[in-house]
């Protein structure tokens, strides 16, 4: 209940009006308490999906355990999903790629296990992914420092 004695008598009636057509303050919240639990359900099932999608997924290709933590690992797990299944896509499928040439892309996957390096490329174009890979091969091997 709304007290409108305080409010202008040209604008108490397009207030009430306003009023009307909206839920009370307790009603308000129990919607939203509904909603935010239904969001949260939803968007723990599409995760468990996508988990169980990426774990079948790295089993099927032989694909090594992520390092990180549990958090980390589950996130990276499905991040190097579905980066290398958008990159086989774009790069085999509809780019010009073979899929012999593909299998050297597919075994410089393996060695990356570091769970945060796959969240690191999440958002990266997958057709950037051998260049990607070079890149983490590169960094990996010791530099010759002819200084020291």
């Amino acid at each position: 209940m709304h007290d409108l004695s305080n409010r202008p008598a040209d604008r108490r009636t397009g207030f009430a009006r306003w009023l009307a057509q909206k839920d009370c303050t307790d009603c308000w919240k129990a919607a939203r308490d509904t909603d935010s639990a239904s969001t949260e359900q939803w968007l723990a099932a599409k995760r468990a999906a996508e988990q169980s999608e990426a774990e079948e997924w790295s089993a099927r290709y032989r694909m090594p355990p992520l390092d990180g933590t549990d958090r980390a690992v589950a996130w990276g797990t499905r991040c190097r999903h579905q980066l290398v299944s958008a990159a086989y896509a774009a790069l085999v499928l509809e780019g010009t790629i073979s899929d012999a040439e593909w299998e050297a892309v597919e075994e410089a996957v393996r060695p990356l296990t570091r769970a945060g390096w796959w969240l690191d490329q999440r958002d990266a174009d997958p057709a950037d992914l051998p260049e990607l890979l070079d890149a983490a091969a590169a960094s990996d091997r010791p530099t010759e420092n002819p200084h020291f």
